[in-house]
């Protein structure tokens, strides 16, 4: 496998950046950390939520990003060169003094309602918030970590189709690499792709 830490230390010498998974709930931010897991990319995560059926192949998530409002950015140090996952409503917690390049996984919002209304379903849970209600939340939700990215010169970002992904992975799969230095495995990213869990599709 490639050490792509090595890597990222003689591509960003200066400034080893932290690469960022980040995109609302349910919008295939799991999948692309095993991509770029597959790739070459060692992710940061402590395993402590398990895969489950909807997400049978694992969350990849660390626990300490959701302390990121309470100012718990000790292990930020350890993300250099790794790929962490922060969802979209805490990227903006991310502190200044680091440099993040950000994969945004972007999906079809009905389709991130429904997948997110099939979780709830599962675990017993109601809605708090009508799909009518909560897709026009997204949406403003998502002008705002888009302006707030534009505006951060220590943030490199590239949106990801979610959709497009699974129709055709190579564009995606292309761009990706290009984004991260052009060393990852596009081969082994690929074989992540299992278009059998694309459940909730338009």
């Amino acid at each position: 496998m490639i050490d792509m830490t090595t890597i990222l230390q003689k591509l960003f010498p200066k400034r080893q950046p932290i690469i960022v998974v980040s995109g609302l709930p349910r919008s295939g931010t799991s999948m692309m950390m095993k991509m770029l897991e597959a790739g070459g990319i060692p992710p940061l995560t402590d395993h402590i939520r398990s895969a489950d059926d909807d997400n049978p192949k694992g969350y990849y998530e660390f626990e300490r990003v959701k302390k990121l409002p309470d100012g718990d950015t000790a292990w930020l140090p350890e993300a250099r060169g790794k790929a962490v996952k922060v969802i979209a409503a805490l990227l903006m917690k991310l502190p200044p003094d680091y440099t993040y390049r950000v994969l945004f996984m972007r999906r079809d919002l009905d389709e991130v309602l429904a997948s997110q209304s099939k979780m709830l379903e599962r675990r017993g849970e109601q809605k708090s918030v009508d799909d009518d209600t909560m897709k026009v939340l997204f949406q403003k939700h998502l002008k705002q970590v888009d302006a707030w990215m534009k505006d951060q010169p220590n943030v490199h970002y590239l949106n990801v189709d979610y959709n497009a992904m699974l129709r055709d992975p190579w564009p995606q799969i292309k761009s990706i690499n290009r984004f991260l230095g052009g060393r990852l495995d596009e081969q082994a990213m690929a074989a992540v792709i299992d278009p059998q869990l694309y459940r909730q599709r338009r």
